[in-house]
This record gives structure tokens, sequence and C-alpha cells, in this order.
């Protein structure tokens, strides 16, 4: 459990951190008499009774979150009532599996660096993935760009996210935000009291390559003292990649659309959400989860960002609907063999999926899904040069 700083003028991270169990009831009483609270709910639980009232349904929605109020008391109330309709939801969206996790110590406190491809859902099906397994789930860094609303910061760090400040003016303002979040993330490794998930890059990577920032490995050492070195604190942090593979991105028309408009593209005011309930309720066919190796010690930031990149490429699982992208951009066959799971859909669906988008679209469509493949056959050259390099040892 989390423990209750005795004040929060004492706790460093009190303004990024999850909510403990003695500040949930004060937390839940909140939410429970927030209006655009209650109209979201309306509309996602009485939709059909929302479009006729909205204002009955509003009714419906605030006597729901009391009575819910009521029976929550604990962080662990709240994940206890969220974990079976994220289960339903896999269920309906997915055919989720994993690998890994029979190789690790859940008893460890860790910090968990995920390849990024979906907002919420990324780190959801890990934790889905924990909870079903019985093991204390990861507590998960947001980007303050995606708390527009002060219920939605409250909602978050009851269910166990911390902040990331990215809303900041200024290098000061940003160094020291992230001299707060490297501190966090060490102290909840070292006390045992939160394993971390963190993304091994700031946004998802729309264009389907997976390559750590550097910049985010760094900012994990910045909680060093003058006597240590970057090379000891991420030693502390037991780094263990995690590698998600979707068979379907749900987000793909809208993912196509911004990266075919480049640096010009300007975000709607509401298209974080949109993405995020598009990633929650969208298809995805197959997903896979991989819980990767602990990385060795003594390794620097970037041996570190080779380190995770290598499993990345090694147990991202291809599908054949990369396959098929990657054949139709290039039009040629791969140059060599490479496995792939079948999935779940058919060439004639993921083509009229790929015909649905505008045609201006359609090469990023493409690409998206191609990279992955494109960075297996980079791995797969650099092997073949360094196999017939004089002298190798095979």
């Amino acid at each position: 459990m989390t423990e209750d700083p005795s004040s929060p003028t004492e706790d460093p991270f009190s303004e990024i951190r999850p909510f403990s169990n003695s500040e949930a009831p004060e937390v839940i009483r909140r939410l429970a008499r927030n209006e655009e609270l209650a109209g979201t709910i309306a509309r996602w639980k009485f939709p059909r009774l929302a479009r006729i009232s909205l204002g009955f349904a509003l009714g419906l929605a605030r006597s729901w979150l009391w009575i819910l109020a009521r029976r929550l008391s604990t962080v662990e109330d709240l994940q206890n009532v969220i974990a079976p309709n994220l289960s339903r939801m896999i269920k309906k969206t997915s055919r989720f599996s994993t690998s890994g996790m029979n190789e690790l110590d859940f008893r460890l406190p860790r910090v968990y660096v995920g390849n990024h491809r979906d907002i919420v859902m990324d780190p959801a099906y890990a934790n889905y993935a924990l909870h079903r397994s019985g093991v204390r789930t990861l507590a998960v860094a947001i980007g303050d760009n995606l708390l527009s609303k002060p219920w939605i910061s409250d909602l978050m760090r009851l269910n166990r996210s911390f902040i990331v400040k990215r809303n900041l003016q200024g290098p000061r303002a940003l160094l020291a935000a992230a001299k707060q979040l490297s501190a966090y993330i060490r102290a909840s490794v070292a006390t045992g009291d939160n394993p971390i998930w963190i993304a091994h890059r700031e946004g998802r990577a729309k264009d389907g390559r997976d390559v750590t920032e550097p910049a985010v490995i760094k900012m994990l050492t910045l909680s060093r003292d003058r006597e240590e070195s970057p090379e000891s604190v991420l030693d502390t942090l037991k780094i263990v990649p995690l590698i998600i593979s979707y068979e379907l991105d749900p987000c793909d028309a809208l993912k196509s659309a911004e990266l075919s408009a480049g640096s010009g593209y300007v975000k709607s005011e509401f298209e974080d959400i949109t993405s995020i309930a598009t990633g929650i309720v969208g298809q995805k066919g197959r997903v896979h989860l991989h819980f990767g190796t602990p990385l060795p010690a003594h390794l620097s930031v970037a041996e570190t960002v080779a380190g995770i990149d290598r499993q990345m490429v090694a147990h991202y699982r291809l599908y054949q609907t990369n396959i098929w992208a990657w054949q139709w951009l290039y039009g040629t066959p791969l140059p060599c063999e490479i496995p792939y799971d079948k999935g779940t859909i058919s060439e004639a669906a993921f083509r009229a999926r790929f015909e649905a988008i505008p045609e201006e679209h359609q090469r990023w469509f493409l690409t998206m899904y191609a990279n992955p493949v494109n960075r297996r056959l980079e791995v797969a050259e650099e092997r073949a040069g360094n196999d017939s390099t004089p002298g190798t040892q095979m």
C-alpha cells in the first residue's frame, strides 16, 4: 500500500504522486460532486437515454456516482471496480497474450520502460496482466497535457498515476520538474512503494518506430548526488523493457492524418480525448505484451538506450498486417524470411481499412504498420554485416 505522507508540506512529491489511501475518501467525494464527470458518465453508461433526455440521464449518473462513492474508501477499492470493466473491454476488443512474466520476480520494485503506441492501453494491458496474476500493479506516468480538467487529474492520480509536468515555461522550470520526477521514481523503487511504468519516449511512436529517447533515460539519472554516477542510479532502478504489439491500431487513421500534415499539424481542443476513447473501445485484433529481461548493471545512459532498443526489436511481435503493409508500401516481397503471427484479420478486411482513409494519408498508414518490419530487417542486416566481417567468430 502507498505510504501516507505525514504532512503535504513534508512531501516533496505531493503535486505529482498518486493519491494515498488517507487522501482517497476526500478525492472520491470531490469526484462524486463533479458535474462534468457526471455528464461524461451519463453519455458513457446511459448513451441511448442521454440522446433522448440528457437531464434524466445526468440525474441517474449523479445517483450512480454517489452510490459508488459510498462503496469506495481506498485506492484498491477503485481498482477493484475498474478491473472487471477493463477486463470486459480487453476481451471485447482484443485477444491478449503475454510472455516473459515467469522469468521475473515481481516482489522487486522496478522501473518498467515501455514502448508507446496507445495513450491509455499500453500501461493498462500491463496492469491487467499483473492484476490477474495477483501481483502489485504499476504506477503509471501521464503527461499533464492530458489532464485538461481537474477531475481528470483526480481520477488518474486516484488510479495510481503520477504526473509528468510538460506545460512549463523556461529551461529552469523544466529542469526542476525533471529532477522532481526523477527523485520520485527513484524513491518509489528504493522504498518498495511503487513499481513504475514510463514510456521510453515522449509521445506515441505514431510512425511505428520504437526508438528510445536518450533524454528519458538521462532524466532517470537526475536524482543523483554529486558523488554518484549515472550508472549507479540506473542500477538502483532495475530497468525492465516492456514491449507491446498490436495487430491493429485503433488510432491508425488519426495518426496517419497527423503524420501526413507534418510539422504544420495543429491538434484540435479535444483530440487527445478522442484518441484515448478510440484507443480504448477500438478493435485491436491480437495484442501481445512481452516482459523483457532486466538490464545488466553498470550501463551508461547510451548503453541503456541501446539495451532497451535491442529488446524492443527482438520481442516486438510482428503480425500479418505488418507484412502486408510492408509489401504494399514497397511493392516487393520481403528480402528474407521473418517470423510473424498470422493474427485474426483477413487481407480483404485490412485492405478495406486501408482504402477507407483519404488517399493522401494512405502512405503514412502503411508506413506505421511497415516500420516494425523495417526495424527487424535493420537488425538482420547489421548481424549479417558483422558475421561477414573478416575474423568474426561464428
